[in-house]
């Protein structure tokens, strides 16, 4: 079996423009949460905003795939790498914004804040109705990057970024590509999305506070992951820095309803097993999990009562929610990044915003040093769309 490493990663999110400001913001236990009305006719709330203002999709994903490509040392064009950007709302934004007359009344390049490493794209011009369409943003991508091979653009609610990933070790594994750019891209604030997930009743009126007793429900955030996958022969042959090994992953769907999880976790429990057997690993060799941690009441209860019927009590488990807010399809390739960091550095990311845990896990509240080898990534949408990654240290 071909082995697939990570070589390069871009993440862009409330926290920082860059991989390096983010992550050491979020050891630090920060959070991007903050009070913003966006939007004159709704009321404020709590949301985890790049910059002052929405940002624009085509810029986060050009930020993001730009990031990756330098920290992973390559230069475009790249014509036989694959691309797999998925997003679960891509160019909604765009949408409503034709449909009000909002498009072109904000500028765009006041959406992030000043970074250094990282320098602005120019404002793009407005989209075309053809250019808005779901799988363009990937193809975007594409072009950016010279590629001419693959492109896929999959949307799988809030497991979008871990399903992307497991569609780009799919390419590299059965030898259709050598490398693929692989992620997910999310710019959710928009006045629809805000309104549904409101009248849900799954929005916090002051904060996210994963698996806490007094949790209030998500906060939409915006945000971005992006991976350099290759082969490990070629990684070597190029002589690049290796971030660690995706082991394998596991995907079912409950099938049960719209956005209601399987109140037994059934099909939950089975992707984790799916995915454990094909990285030939046991329930103990997980040293931390990346929880999918929503702050929702219905799912940090399924969530956990999931990793206690699987887990020892000893596995460290975070969401990184609280930090970054939720970025529905990116949010699995944030948890990604953030996991790949802390295999990097062998610390455990603290759960943000959790005070008083309801749940008996071994949470971790501030970072801490650690011996990890082996994570889990998780993540779960609408629809029952379960998802998960293990990664590996070494390679």
């Amino acid at each position: 079996m071909i082995k697939v490493v990570v070589t390069g990663i871009g993440l862009v999110s409330a926290l920082g423009t860059s991989l390096e400001d983010s992550w050491q913001q979020l050891i630090a236990g920060k959070s991007g949460i903050k009070l913003h009305q966006p939007f004159p006719d709704l009321e404020p709330r709590p949301l985890a905003l790049i910059g002052k203002q929405p940002v624009e999709l085509r810029m986060l994903t050009q930020l993001v795939v730009d990031s990756a490509l330098k920290d992973a040392l390559l230069v475009p064009p790249l014509p036989d790498c694959g691309v797999v950007i998925g997003s679960s709302r891509s160019h909604q934004a765009s949408w409503e914004e034709m449909l009000t007359g909002r498009q072109g009344d904000k500028e765009n390049n006041s959406s992030f804040p000043p970074s250094p490493p990282l320098p602005l794209p120019p404002s793009p011009p407005p989209l075309s109705w053809l250019d808005s369409l779901p799988h363009m943003n990937a193809i975007a991508a594409a072009r950016q990057i010279g590629a001419t091979g693959i492109v896929l653009a999959p949307m799988a609610a809030c497991s979008t970024g871990i399903w992307a990933i497991a569609q780009a070790v799919l390419l590299i594994q059965s030898g259709q590509c050598q490398r693929v750019i692989a992620g997910a891209v999310e710019a959710p604030i928009t006045p629809l999305t805000i309104t549904g997930f409101q009248q849900m009743g799954a929005s916090a009126k002051t904060g996210a506070y994963p698996f806490d007793k007094h949790r209030e429900g998500l906060v939409l955030g915006e945000g971005a992951a992006v991976f350099v996958l290759e082969s490990t022969e070629l990684a070597r042959q190029r002589q690049a820095k290796i971030y660690g090994q995706i082991l394998g992953f596991g995907l079912t769907a409950d099938g049960y309803h719209a956005i209601k999880p399987e109140p037994d976790g059934r099909s939950a429990i089975a992707c984790v097993k799916q995915c454990l057997e094909r990285s030939h690993l046991t329930f103990s060799d997980i040293d931390y999990i990346h929880a999918h941690g929503t702050g929702t009441q219905i799912n940090d209860r399924i969530e956990s009562m999931v990793i206690q019927r699987l887990f020892s009590q000893q596995v460290a488990v975070s969401s990184t929610k609280g930090a970054t807010g939720h970025t529905l399809g990116a949010s699995g390739a944030m948890g990604v990044a953030f996991s790949l960091l802390a295999l990097k550095n062998q610390i455990l990311p603290p759960c943000v915003g959790l005070k008083e845990a309801e749940f008996d896990l071994d949470f971790v509240t501030t970072a801490r040093e650690a011996e990890i080898r082996r994570v889990l990534c998780l993540s779960f949408g609408f629809g029952g769309q379960n998802a998960a990654l293990a990664l590996a240290r070494e390679f």
